[in-house]
């Protein structure tokens, strides 16, 4: 059966799936540009209530970060995997090794293990048989914690889109840090045949419905690609996000605070040319938003041909 390649999500991550009728692959990117190097937002982490409890290791803490939040747009929890984690671990470290922020590996120097995502998480012997679908986010920040590490990733749009994949069923992380200089936090996420998702006409929605303490800002400058060229302080985005192979169609998405006008946004889609995911959907307020302020969310369009509306809201710190 003939196969074919389309390139989904250049640079900041790669995103691949596989059917039985076709194959699909994100570009890594090989230059220092393509990651989250941080700070994404000037706002800390808040603990909530029912969050993961600190264990002080970056790597399990960002595992747990990425499940808890996860957990609260509705999305399935990942199985932590030794595999994975040895892929992740050991493009860390080559990081670190390299002083590199990276996607792809060269061949002779220090910590080789891949070129490729599909060529390290092979060398870890995790198989991508079948229907298969992997991807990958790493950041790189000055700070040690897991959970800030993975909030920061969560916030940079184009790298939650990855995260927030409802197909995904396999995660593993690793972290190498360089005392005085970057941590190197790497996720890496799998599912084997096995795709599915939500399924058809449904999907989630980020910052999920009723909730606090959302960001008010996020520097685009720290994403590369860079979500909103030519200006790096804006607000926090809005996402929706669907199984990949079902398209989102956007006809309407808005964001306004409570009794107010709609901001000005700028959509992240397939169709507006804005971004090369086509399962998911955003809108980033060109402005930052206020604080301790409740925001109405209105989106409306189709998610995979299925028509859908959805209204909630959420608050500001």
């Amino acid at each position: 059966m003939e196969k074919w390649r389309i390139f989904l999500a250049a640079l900041l991550a790669v995103v691949l799936a596989a059917t039985l009728a076709a194959t699909l692959a994100a570009c890594g990117g090989g230059s220092s540009s393509t990651a989250v190097t941080g700070p994404t937002t000037s706002t800390p982490i808040t603990q909530e209530p029912g969050a993961p409890a600190l264990t002080g290791n970056t790597a399990t803490d960002g595992y747990n970060w990425i499940n808890y939040r996860r957990a609260q747009a509705g999305l399935a929890t990942l199985t932590r995997n030794s595999q994975l984690d040895a892929a992740a671990q050991g493009h860390s470290d080559y990081q670190r090794l390299n002083r590199v922020i990276t996607h792809e590996q060269t061949p002779g120097q220090p910590g080789f293990t891949g070129v490729a995502l599909t060529n390290r998480l092979a060398a870890a012997g995790y198989a991508l048989t079948g229907s298969y679908s992997a991807g990958e986010v790493i950041s790189a920040t000055t700070n040690t914690s897991g959970f800030y590490q993975a909030e920061e990733l969560i916030a940079a749009i184009y790298h939650r889109f990855v995260i927030f994949e409802p197909v995904f069923k396999d995660i593993g992380t690793g972290a190498a840090t360089i005392t005085g200089s970057y941590t190197y936090f790497t996720a890496d996420f799998a599912a084997v045949n096995s795709l599915s998702g939500l399924g058809a006409g449904r999907f989630v929605v980020y910052p999920i419905n009723n909730q606090s303490n959302v960001p008010t800002n996020f520097f685009s400058d720290s994403e590369s690609p860079d979500p909103v060229p030519n200006q790096n302080e804006v607000g926090y985005p809005v996402s929706v996000h669907a199984d990949h192979g079902n398209t989102v169609v956007v006809k309407s998405f808005t964001v306004a605070p409570r009794g107010g006008m709609a901001l000005s946004t700028r959509l992240l889609s397939a169709a507006s040319g804005t971004s090369e995911t086509s399962s998911a959907a955003a809108i980033v307020p060109l402005a930052p938003l206020l604080g301790a302020t409740t925001y109405d969310v209105s989106f409306s369009g189709t998610i995979g041909g299925v028509d859908v509306t959805r209204n909630w809201s959420f608050s500001t710190k």
